[in-house]
């Protein structure tokens, strides 16, 4: 198993410092449109983006302050020429809870935030306390039913720069089998089970 989507994956850094430059709308349209294509029960599509060029990001560090019970704009929101709000838009339904909206939400950030890697664009998803206030909330538009999972801060990548580095995950640390059962024997090479008893 080699390229594509796993090569990107591996590939993938934050990036916490970026230029200037940032997607044109048309390309980050184009983007979303893929990202959108996660797993979603039901169809429901339970998630919007906000994005936040320019003045927009200077109303946000204001928002942000407001927050904090803090004067003046935070600084926070200008790291980046671009942030996309990643918004989990809950909708009725009887078969999909709340937690797995959110979960498909958050698909959609974590794939966005792989495919501007890749297309060459420096990405870090940033939270903080204040995605749940009313100032934050308000600034945003956000409905009754919406919540602020965070924000994507996007640009350039800075030429010559290293993004920090990530130990490799041991996978086996993160992935089991279910318990046997009763009188099963399990095959500790395999993990499978022969349904007898030793």
């Amino acid at each position: 198993m080699t390229g594509g989507a796993l090569e990107a994956v591996r590939a993938r850094r934050s990036r916490s410092k970026v230029t200037d430059d940032a997607p044109s709308r048309a390309e980050l349209l184009t983007l979303v449109s893929a990202a959108g294509r996660v797993a979603d029960h039901s169809s429901l599509r339970p998630w919007r983006l906000i994005e936040l060029r320019g003045a927009d990001r200077e109303r946000l560090g204001r928002a942000i302050n407001k927050a904090n019970g803090e004067k003046g704009a935070s600084t926070k929101p200008l790291r980046a020429p671009l942030l996309i709000a990643v918004v989990a838009s809950f909708r009725k339904s009887e078969k999909v809870p709340r937690w797995e909206q959110e979960a498909v939400a958050s698909g959609v950030a974590h794939v966005l935030s792989l495919l501007l890697d890749e297309a060459g664009w420096g990405v870090i998803w940033r939270t903080g306390h204040y995605t749940r206030s009313k100032a934050v909330a308000k600034a945003h538009g956000l409905k009754k039913d919406e919540a602020l999972l965070g924000w994507l801060y996007v640009g350039g990548k800075p030429s010559g720069s290293r993004p920090g580095r990530r130990a490799a995950v041991d996978a086996r640390h993160h992935v089991s089998r279910m318990p046997a059962a009763k009188g099963e024997v399990v095959d500790t090479a395999t993990g499978s089970t022969d349904g007898a008893t030793p």
